[in-house]
């Protein structure tokens, strides 16, 4: 394909960045411990610095690829999909999750909520970022908020993102990777303190796989 072609199969979501795609054991939130197959997205302006996937940001890195070629790696290993990045919402998702969802598979999404929704999802992992806060749309059908403890002030901002989402979404504390020592007790006793919540780990780092 010419460059200008691939860029405007880019621009529909008929190509995306991909930057690695795997097949792991979900290590975070409400489907912690379970088999998918991750296809992770280059492109991110969001811009957190404790970010651990940080070569995912240049989307220019990554080869645009077609969605055909991920639905059929997919396919033939899982039944649940996983799509994160990256921000997966800076691109058009629906011709993505059209082609999923043809094969019968499962379509979860981990997102920040930055950009618009686009994309049928049978999962929606929102976890808002203060850089960049999560439109409408993201709060609105969000299945799961995942907040990331960095330092106190944050669950405050836990208390804030939750009083957006809606009355069904399930509330999860993460504590940030680099402060797991510090941040997981305090985690810990707010949950206690305020049931709502829920504590999520990265268990995958701590099993040693993607």
């Amino acid at each position: 394909m010419l460059q200008k072609e691939i860029q405007l199969a880019v621009d529909k979501g008929e190509m995306l960045p991909l930057m690695e795609e795997f097949y792991t054991i979900q290590g975070e939130g409400y489907y912690t411990g379970t088999a998918a197959y991750f296809i992770r997205v280059g492109g991110c302006d969001v811009g957190c610095h404790w970010c651990d996937v940080k070569e995912s940001w240049n989307a220019d890195l990554h080869p645009p690829t077609a969605i055909e070629h991920i639905v059929t790696n997919a396919k033939k290993y899982a039944e649940t999909v996983v799509v994160t990045g990256g921000e997966p919402l800076s691109w058009n998702m629906l011709p993505l999750t059209t082609e999923l969802r043809r094969q019968d598979l499962r379509i979860h999404i981990e997102t920040s909520g930055a950009y618009e929704v686009t994309g049928e999802w049978d999962w929606f992992c929102l976890s808002p970022k203060k850089t960049k806060l999560p439109t409408q749309s993201a709060y609105d059908i969000a299945n799961e908020l995942k907040i990331i403890i960095h330092n106190k002030h944050d669950f405050h901002f836990a208390e804030e993102q939750a009083a957006k989402v809606n009355s069904n979404t399930i509330l999860f504390l993460q504590p940030e990777w680099s402060k797991k020592e510090e941040m997981t007790p305090l985690i810990v006793d707010y949950v206690m303190h305020h049931p709502k919540w829920r504590v999520s780990l990265q268990t995958h780092k701590y099993l040693n796989i993607p």
